[in-house]
């Protein structure tokens, strides 16, 4: 029922899409692309965004734009992904996670623990590893073209620390419809419960969930440090946010205008790491004031061991072992 109302939205808004203006809706010189996300105009996301719009207006002596679309105006991230597919809209914004129905690689990128740090991680996700993921859906009809920063996921709770895997036992906890993130957050203690995330506030508030898992901004932007009060730095993963593209837009485009277009969306996620880091700081300091306190003291390596199946079913999956094990190399090399 879902997939058909799911069809449905995306055949409406490409109809209205199209009806509104054309491709080159300016002048037979000038590009203009649509660009939908689920951030508002304040986060950093958007900043970013707004950033990679204006350098690739810039370097194409103005015949590239990009309109930009916030607030999840053109649908959820799943229609935004199948809108890009069709073409209806030529980029757009979307976490890795959403993305691991359209292909299995994606997965990869929500293993718990799998990046050691966040210096492998950035080196990882601007490595060819990063960039043959990206190229695994472009039969799909998309392709990543490059990465921002989305934080390091930790747990939070209304009321309870979790500094120990017993500290999860039978605490109702929000997570991302997906099976990687279900299967993690059962593996390490708690009940796994999937849920859009503007439904997760009220859910918090009104105890229909004991906690979730995200980065510190969520206390802040959307208000989780109102009702959640212990946040504990679990770090059991890194999730990136995906800048993915129109592979029949794409097509359309010469050499020239392909490299432009990197070019800025490899600059802005550059821009993108200053703006985070700032932000992440801000959050933590307005949740302090909110009356959220932050564990350090985790015993992370409890929580690692118990999601080690995980990393062993990767390793036993001859599709996805050769990445896999790229991305340990990497750590051994630094």
């Amino acid at each position: 029922m879902m997939r058909r109302l799911s069809i449905g939205f995306v055949s409406a808004l490409t109809c209205f899409l199209a009806a509104c203006s054309t491709p080159a809706a300016l002048s037979s010189d000038v590009t203009v692309m649509r660009l939908p996300h689920n951030m508002n105009e304040s986060h950093p996301i958007h900043q970013s965004l707004v950033h990679f719009a204006e350098l690739a207006e810039e370097k194409s002596g103005g015949t590239l734009r990009f309109d930009i679309f916030p607030n999840g105006q053109l649908g959820s991230e799943r229609e935004a992904i199948e809108l890009t597919q069709t073409g209806a809209v030529d980029a757009t914004k979307v976490s890795a996670t959403a993305l691991e129905s359209f292909s299995p690689f994606y997965a990869l990128f929500s293993i718990p623990y799998l990046f050691a740090d966040q210096d492998h991680y950035y080196e990882v996700m601007e490595s060819a590893i990063a960039t043959d993921i990206y190229d695994s859906t472009s039969d799909s009809g998309f392709f990543g073209l490059t990465y921002y920063d989305a934080g390091t996921r930790n747990m939070y709770t209304i009321d309870q620390p979790v500094r120990e895997p017993e500290d999860l036992a039978g605490l109702k906890i929000r997570v991302q419809p997906s099976e990687t993130a279900i299967q993690m957050t059962r593996l390490m203690g708690g009940a796994p419960t999937p849920m859009a995330f503007g439904e997760v506030y009220t859910a918090l508030q009104q105890g229909v969930i004991d906690g979730t898992e995200n980065n510190e901004t969520a206390l802040i932007a959307n208000n989780h440090g109102e009702v959640a009060k212990d946040y504990s730095y679990t770090e059991h993963a890194i999730v990136p946010d995906l800048l993915i593209f129109s592979k029949l837009r794409w097509d359309s485009f010469s050499e020239e205008e392909r490299a432009i277009i990197r070019e800025a969306a490899n600059e802005s996620s550059q821009f993108h790491k200053e703006l985070w880091a700032e932000e992440i700081q801000r959050s933590v300091e307005a949740a302090e004031e909110l009356g959220v306190t932050f564990h350090e003291d985790v015993n992370k390596e409890a929580f690692r061991d118990l999601v080690e199946p995980m990393h062993e079913a990767v390793r036993s999956n001859e599709m996805m072992a050769p990445y896999y094990e790229r991305i340990r190399e990497m750590e051994k090399e630094e």
